[in-house]
């Protein structure tokens, strides 16, 4: 029961990163050392598992995928954004530079983390790295689209998103915001709009068991590249969550709300002379630094729940 209840309160942490944009519910998977697992249990499903349902019964194939770990994930990750939906929303707008402080410090301990997981750093890792870099970099400063809410669209939406949630440093919610989908899909889980949110969920469903299957064979067959490639991909990402920012230009959302289009990153003195606004640097660097305990926290737990139960470390 002690390791069901561990993992539904990492499904919940998945579920509030992937609410914010700039943010990988992935990230937050591999820190807490069940990234390997989760791909696996995810690549199981497929076909074959009509067969062995068949052969061996239900109960084979619900173990066969570890049915059990993914049920209750999932479902700290459902419980997590409908709850704290609400909450990140009104920080976003209300406390914004705690908040991405925050993130910063997670994101930046994370990098660090994963970093020390790639097996060979070498010239070809670094290359790798640097892809990741440039392509999350011109994601963050890339001019979002504005695709209607229509169900091929969400359907669409849901594949990108779930396939940017699984990956360390990209987040699933700044796909949508790219596409233009982010309020649209928040707006629809603050109302419990079922078929909005079934398009989308379909979408979810497709993108993950396929994506899952590409990622699951290059963690174990090029695992240097792919996890120097994920440092880049969240190294880039750095930008996006910068607590101190300006908007360049703004749009009209479909909410109505006025919500930045392109945004420079500056200086904590640079801010408070543009917007006139307190910089919060003192609160800023303690949210920081929160994010980094968060991590290490996070780190040390699982190592002890891997050394406690060395086959849930294999699997």
């Amino acid at each position: 029961m002690k390791i069901e209840l561990s993992t539904f309160f990492k499904g919940m942490a998945m579920g509030a990163a992937d609410v914010v944009p700039g943010v990988s519910g992935g990230t937050i998977a591999f820190i807490s050392g069940i990234y390997d697992r989760l791909l696996e249990s995810i690549r199981r499903i497929n076909p074959s598992l009509i067969g062995l349902a068949r052969k061996q019964g239900a109960r084979a194939a619900w173990q066969h995928i570890d049915g059990a770990f993914l049920l209750t994930l999932f479902g700290g990750i459902a419980v997590s954004i409908l709850s704290l939906a609400k909450l990140i929303s009104y920080l976003l707008v209300a406390h914004p530079v705690p908040l991405w402080s925050f993130f910063f410090g997670l994101i930046t301990i994370s990098l660090v983390h994963i970093a020390k997981q790639v097996p060979q750093h070498n010239l070809a890792s670094a290359s790798s790295a640097l892809v990741g870099f440039l392509l999350a970099w011109l994601l963050t400063v890339s001019h979002p689209l504005t695709l209607d809410a229509s169900g091929w669209n969400l359907v669409l939406g849901g594949m990108l998103a779930i396939c940017a949630m699984i990956l360390p440093g990209i987040s699933g919610s700044f796909i949508l915001l790219l596409l233009g989908l982010y309020t649209p899909v928040i707006g629809a889980i603050k109302g419990l709009e079922i078929g909005t949110l079934a398009l989308f969920a379909c979408g979810c469903v497709l993108g993950l068991l396929t994506f899952s299957h590409l990622l699951s064979y290059l963690l174990k067959r090029f695992r240097s590249h792919t996890l120097s490639f994920l440092c880049g991909l969240m190294l880039g990402t750095l930008n996006k969550v910068w607590p101190w920012k300006v908007a360049l230009s703004t749009r009209i959302n479909s909410s109505g709300e006025e919500v930045a289009v392109t945004e420079r990153a500056l200086t904590p003195w640079g801010y408070e002379s543009v917007t006139g606004q307190d910089p919060q640097l003192l609160l800023a660097i303690a949210a920081m630094a929160l994010g980094v305990l968060l991590v290490w926290g996070l780190e040390r737990y699982a190592g002890q729940t891997q050394d406690a139960d060395p086959q849930q470390a294999q699997s």
